[in-house]
């Protein structure tokens, strides 16, 4: 997959994040649909044992045939802090080159981890949604910020996620009975069809098949040479 050059550096202070932040975040797209997207990429990070790497994982799933077409895994080196709210500027690097792998081109890109559910509404769904200018979604396990009213315990149930008074995502039932995940815009894609994609590639489990196989992916190869 051709990407285009970043145009920031990855190795800046903590301020200076912040500030490519704020510059890039009035570029993410808001809207967007996929009328059957059939390849979902799903993205996922791990760190190595010492905490001196960064593990970046991808796989693509066909949604069609339920089954995994490329997976891809790439080591980096860290050379940002631990920073809450800036944790792509730890993970990026180590996502892009294993994105840079792929030999198929995904309809969309979930990530495990924010979108614009985000406090300065430039999570890393964004950020590299933006950068590969590819339909992104965030789709966490754990709430960042903001709150919710609570949901129904079926399958499908939502319910907005506010901040600051304004909608950031969504907190979405996947299975009866199991936390929601929330889900946020990354880039390209409308909140409403963010969700009904996640929840298309659930599969019958609460993770979207695509990041839950990422999660496996970057879980496994932890502590080995890749």
């Amino acid at each position: 997959m051709k990407i285009p050059r970043v145009p920031h550096s990855w190795s800046v202070s903590p301020k200076r994040a912040i500030t490519i932040q704020q510059d890039l975040a009035p570029r993410v797209i808001t809207r967007g649909s996929i009328a059957r997207p059939r390849l979902l990429a799903g993205v996922d990070m791990a760190l190595s044992p010492d905490q001196s790497e960064c593990i970046g994982g991808v796989v693509v799933w066909d949604v069609k045939a339920r089954e995994v077409v490329e997976r891809h895994l790439v080591r980096r080196t860290l050379r940002f802090p631990y920073v809450p709210g800036l944790l792509s500027f730890r993970e990026a690097p180590a996502v892009l080159a294993a994105l840079r792998k792929l030999k198929s081109t995904p309809h969309a890109f979930l990530f495990d981890g924010q979108g614009l559910a985000h406090p300065r509404r430039f999570g890393l769904a964004c950020h590299v949604g933006l950068l590969i200018d590819r339909p992104s979604i965030g789709c966490a396990k754990s709430l960042l910020i903001g709150n919710h009213e609570p949901l129904d315990n079926r399958a499908g149930s939502t319910a907005p996620l506010l901040h600051k008074e304004k909608r950031i995502g969504m907190a979405v039932r996947t299975r009866d009975n199991v936390k929601p995940v929330y889900v946020s815009v990354g880039h390209r894609l409308s909140l409403d069809a963010a969700v009904r994609i996640t929840l298309n590639a659930c599969n019958g489990r609460r993770l979207p098949e695509p990041t839950r196989l990422a999660d496996q992916l970057v879980s496994r190869n932890r502590a080995s040479d890749v």
